[in-house]
């Protein structure tokens, strides 16, 4: 009988995805602070409109902000604690045999998963400095460039694995297993582009500079409509394989992958509107976001059911989340419901209230809000649960040494 192990100690690039699940949920409770508190003449709030707001609301609304505050802080700590866990775990892991062997197969492409965790990271950071750091506005234009600076260094990474894999597997014949692309695995790539658009996309939103709005919008583009290349092809490649292979087991959460790309997008689009908005004096209308961004629900309501309904037949919950069997791939179950709640809060707010077909805190924006809200919360238990499974205190298992 071995010392029994941390599932996390074998390791696998996959788990870049409970940094990325952290920081995405940091991004849900900073919803609250968007959409509840004033930030009159500024596109986000920041730490004075937040102080203010709490000094003058009231109980709910001081509560709402306590809880925000507290969830951003606590979900931003355990994004970089992870991040930088998985940089020491991969950085040691590109000495093992295994490593080699994930460079040569299809599973190359989950080493996308560290430029998109890191590329969370930097907009977490940018949340925390909002929320915690007083006249951080007053300096937001030098920071603009060293933002995109960053994620040019992210976006850099993202291509050079893409190339990697792609300059493989289209160079040389037989190389990728078709029989084992039964699942949307291969959509990583398209996510870790999306995350570095909607990166660069942030000053095209809140920037006054024209050059930095500019460059924003150019860059922001470019990963934009690179995503959704990728995103097509890899679709289309996945879907005849499952039809003929089904899907496989271990990463039928990736059914799912297509909503935080959408939010992500979504997001991506609505900052570029504001920016071709504010600065270049392009109008849009309210009605027409509103349809988009019930457009974009609909798309991630479709594929959280197909997903849904595999994840169900396959026996997925009861085998690997509230069973004894663990999967790094489980915590891509938990970024669908983060961006589903995130796109619903800006589908109710720059949606539906901005249309005037629901009024700001009327019983039906209440109600709208309680989904996003439940969605954030189960979100957060499987965090939780997820953790205590791949990283808590191991459970006596007998080893079986390889041959």
């Amino acid at each position: 009988m071995q010392p029994a192990q941390r599932p996390a100690q074998t390791y696998s690039p996959l788990y870049f995805l409970a940094a990325l699940g952290a920081g995405g949920l940091s991004v849900t409770f900073f919803m609250y602070l968007m959409f509840w508190v004033p930030h009159i003449g500024r596109p986000v709030p920041v730490f004075e409109d937040i102080t203010a707001a709490f000094a003058t609301g009231g109980l709910a609304l001081q509560i709402g902000i306590t809880v925000a505050i507290l969830g951003i802080a606590t979900m931003a700590f355990m994004n970089v604690k992870m991040l930088l866990w998985n940089v020491s775990a991969l950085s040691r892991f590109r000495k093992t045999e295994a490593y080699e062997k994930l460079r040569n197969s299809n599973g190359e492409t989950t080493l996308l998963a560290g430029p998109l965790a890191t590329a969370m990271t930097i907009n977490a950071m940018f949340i925390v400095g909002l929320v915690f750091v007083p006249q951080l506005w007053s300096i937001v234009e030098y920071l603009f460039p060293l933002a995109m600076i960053a994620f040019g260094a992210v976006g850099v990474w993202a291509l050079m694995l893409i190339g990697d894999f792609l300059g493989r597997v289209l160079s040389q014949g037989g190389v990728f297993d078709v029989t084992a692309n039964n699942s949307f695995a291969q959509l990583l790539p398209a996510f870790a582009l999306a995350m570095v658009g909607v990166g660069f996309s942030a000053p095209a939103a809140m920037s006054l500079n024209t050059t930095s709005v500019g460059i924003s919008l150019v860059l922001s583009t470019f990963f934009a409509v690179a995503a959704l290349i990728y995103t097509v092809v890899a679709l289309i490649i996945a879907f005849n394989s499952m039809l003929h292979h089904g899907t496989a087991k271990e990463s039928a959460p990736t059914l799912m992958v297509i909503v935080p790309i959408v939010t992500i997008l979504s997001i991506l689009f609505l900052r570029q509107d504001h920016g071709l908005h504010t600065t270049f004096e392009s109008h849009a209308i309210a009605g027409e976001t509103m349809v988009f961004l019930a457009q974009m629900i609909a798309i991630q309501v479709v594929f959280l059911l197909l997903g849904s309904v595999v994840l169900r037949r396959q026996g997925y919950f009861k085998d690997f989340v509230l069973g004894d069997k663990t999967s790094p791939g489980s915590y891509a179950l938990v970024c669908p419901g983060v961006a589903f709640s995130v796109l619903l809060h800006f589908f109710l707010n720059k949606g539906l209230v901005a249309a005037g077909v629901v009024e700001q805190f009327s019983v039906a924006y209440w109600v709208v809000s309680a989904v996003a809200i439940a969605s954030q919360f189960l979100m957060v238990a499987l965090v939780i649960r997820l953790n205590r499974q791949h990283f808590g205190t191991p459970k006596q298992t007998q080893i079986v040494p390889a041959e």
